[in-house]
């Protein structure tokens, strides 16, 4: 994927585009997280599932199986823009500990209180538990992002 200058220092196109799959995968191990919160009560509607009701009308009309394939496609395509960001960051950013966690609180909290509005969305109050459920998930998300390019030292 191209010559390496040290930790983190990958060209940024091999950076980005290997970011921008563990982006994915974060939001897929996100998916697994939300599936059990939503199953134990802790969490109500999730952001994307939010937004369907000022989806486009072909949106509306799916039903069941069909729309949570499309939320979580669309969610995990989300996640991968997100990683593509990430991985565009400095290596200063990118390597320390805490950058995958934050940036992952941070990808939620600017979904909340920046894209919501721009699409003209009102985002309904969310209990405690539910805060913290979204919280809890994308914080996993950003331990995803951030470890799965580290590689164990011997």
């Amino acid at each position: 994927m191209g010559t390496d200058d040290g930790p983190g220092r990958a060209p940024l196109a091999a950076r980005t585009g290997h970011a921008a799959a563990r982006g994915a995968v974060a939001a897929m191990s996100m998916t697994g997280m939300r599936a059990l919160t939503t199953r134990l009560g802790l969490l109500g509607a999730t952001p994307p599932e939010v937004l369907v009701d000022r989806a486009p009308a072909a949106v509306r009309r799916l039903q069941g199986d069909r729309l949570d394939a499309l939320l979580v496609l669309l969610h995990w395509g989300y996640g991968s823009a997100g990683g593509a960001v990430f991985g565009a960051l400095p290596a200063r950013v990118r390597m320390t500990p805490w950058a995958g966690p934050a940036f992952g609180a941070l990808l939620w909290l600017g979904f909340e209180a920046a894209i919501v509005p721009l699409l003209g969305f009102r985002m309904a109050h969310r209990s405690r538990t539910d805060q913290l459920a979204l919280a809890a998930d994308h914080l996993l998300y950003g331990l995803v992002l951030s470890e799965l390019r580290r590689r164990p030292s011997s």
